[in-house]
């Protein structure tokens, strides 16, 4: 088999992965929109709940006389079974198509490899699959341990722009490495900066839905996000996924200076890629502090965060293509 054979089926299994991606982010909207009508027949139950209270207070008989106060719905929080068993369905093969989704980008990327007998690392196309990648499985064995429905549209939306963008604008074909990308480092440098790229991604997702969350529940508006875990909860979440990301940055930062003095004779040079790779470390150094700092609010902090995840995409999308550097490698 030769090596455009090759490349030629990594390309396909890209587009159907963005197929199946297709599929996933409607399952998944599906599942959200099923709960608008579960919020409304949960609140429509919550007066009878109330008559039925003071009916058992006046004396009156009633059937729920016998239930404990805990197991009485509460409003705005359906339970499972308020959940139409359409959209239950639809959030499950939502998570089956994210696996199906994730296994062919793996195949994408090792076709592409093989095609060009190197890492596939080399352009920001391959970054931007490899990192729609991460992101997919990452989600998805993170799924297996929590339900996490309520995120999958938040997930597999963003990878499907991703992998777009990839195709339509940062598509370059297979090809050899440039000389100053053909080092060991290309592989332990840049795929843990894939890797925490795709894992600040799934924190800057639950960090905006909980700012969301939290603005509806100070209003005390209801809306579907009433199905969503608290707020506390999310803000949790959002906050453990950058504790596990923020070290393996400060390790991409480290990597890279080694590697630079290696290649240029220099741990630091000033170029823009650089710059802006500490710039990310630095912002989120900033929201790790401020969430352990007392005085400042989980609101503000949380904003931090989303800031640092706008560097990131800066770093990428603006800085290769517009920033002339050592770093110039976008094939573009």
């Amino acid at each position: 088999m030769t090596n455009e054979t090759l490349a030629g089926y990594a390309n396909v299994s890209l587009y159907s992965a963005m197929a199946v991606f297709t599929i996933a982010m409607l399952c998944y909207a599906v599942y959200l929109a099923g709960l608008l009508p579960a919020r409304d027949r949960a609140g429509d139950r919550a007066p009878e709940v109330a008559v039925d209270r003071e009916l058992v207070s006046a004396g009156a008989p009633s059937e729920t006389a016998g239930t404990p106060v805990s197991g009485t719905p509460r409003p705005g929080r359906p339970d499972e079974s308020d959940v139409p068993s359409r959209a239950r369905a639809a959030a499950g093969i939502g998570a089956t198509t994210t696996w199906l989704g994730g296994m062919l980008l793996v195949v994408s990327i090792a076709l592409r490899g093989l095609s060009v007998d190197r890492w596939p690392l080399g352009n920001m196309f391959e970054f931007a699959v490899m990192g729609s990648m991460f992101t997919s499985i990452a989600f998805s064995v993170w799924a297996t341990k929590r339900d996490l429905r309520w995120l999958g549209l938040f997930i597999t939306g963003p990878i499907l722009l991703v992998l777009g963008m990839a195709v339509r604008v940062w598509y370059t074909e297979a090809a050899e490495l440039l000389p100053s990308l053909q080092s060991y480092w290309l592989v332990i440098h840049v795929t843990v900066a894939v890797l925490a790229s795709a894992i600040f991604t799934l924190g800057a997702a639950a960090s905006a839905v909980y700012l969301v969350k939290d603005a509806f529940a100070r209003s005390g508006r209801s809306s579907f996000l009433d199905r969503f875990p608290d707020a506390p909860s999310l803000e949790r979440t959002a906050y453990g996924l950058h504790i596990v990301a923020f070290p393996l940055w400060t390790f991409t930062l480290i990597a890279g200076a080694i590697w630079a003095r290696q290649a240029w004779a220099s741990y630091w040079n000033w170029d823009p890629k650089e710059v802006w790779t500490f710039v990310i470390w630095v912002v989120y150094a900033a929201y790790l502090h401020s969430r352990a700092t007392s005085g400042i609010s989980r609101q503000t902090a949380t904003y931090i965060a989303l800031a640092g995840y706008a560097c990131i995409i800066v770093n990428f999308a603006v800085v290769n293509v517009f920033f002339v550097g050592q770093h110039s490698y976008s094939g573009l």
